[in-house]
């Protein structure tokens, strides 16, 4: 089998499901953000060390292909004529709430939040708060894709407490590579 097919050389491409849409869908831009997302976490992964922090950001990515295989997959193409699921996998209220444990846990060893904190750090932190920002964009692509074809709550829900994690992450990263946070103080400029 090749990689490539010849079959978006005009800018069309297909859907989970077999529709063909424009390659500059709402639909196509929303899991083209989520895959942008999986790649800089990717990135990120290459500069952490923390076995516990490897294996949670592994299993977001394989959930995130979880979201990007539903965010390609219009609704109602979602069930297959027999009643079953198309989609093997969904994201549900568990992987939410597993992040969110994630993220208590990490959020417990970092110091209190008193300013906002200006992206950077180390490479990996630095990472982190791209792939937040990221994680923001995919989440807003998918609002705007809902409000012309239906999204299922749980995938917008999830990117917005991805974001989260990988904000709080990146501070807890920081913290154990001893990275300082700078902060953006107004009373300081």
């Amino acid at each position: 089998m090749k990689i490539y097919t010849k079959t978006g050389d005009k800018g069309q491409t297909a859907l989970y499901g077999g529709t063909r849409v424009s390659k500059a869908s709402a639909r196509v831009d929303s899991y083209g953000n989520i895959d942008e997302l999986n790649s800089f976490i990717g990135i990120a992964k290459s500069h952490i060390e923390d076995e516990e922090v490897l294996r949670q950001l592994k299993k977001i990515q394989f959930d995130l292909f979880t979201v990007g295989s539903e965010a390609a997959t219009p609704v109602d193409k979602l069930m297959l004529a027999n009643g079953k699921s198309r989609l093997p996998l969904i994201i549900s209220d568990a992987e939410i709430e597993e992040l969110e444990n994630w993220m208590d846990a990490f959020d417990e060893k970092c110091e209190p939040l008193q300013y906002f904190i200006l992206p950077g750090g180390g490479k990996a932190a630095t990472f982190l708060h791209a792939a937040r920002t990221i994680c923001r964009r995919a989440e807003r692509s998918l609002v705007f894709l809902n409000e012309s074809e239906e999204v299922r709550p749980e995938i917008i829900k999830y990117l917005n407490r991805l974001s989260d994690y990988l904000f709080v992450l990146a501070r807890y990263i920081s913290k154990i590579n001893n990275e300082p946070e700078e902060y953006w103080n107004p009373n300081e400029r």
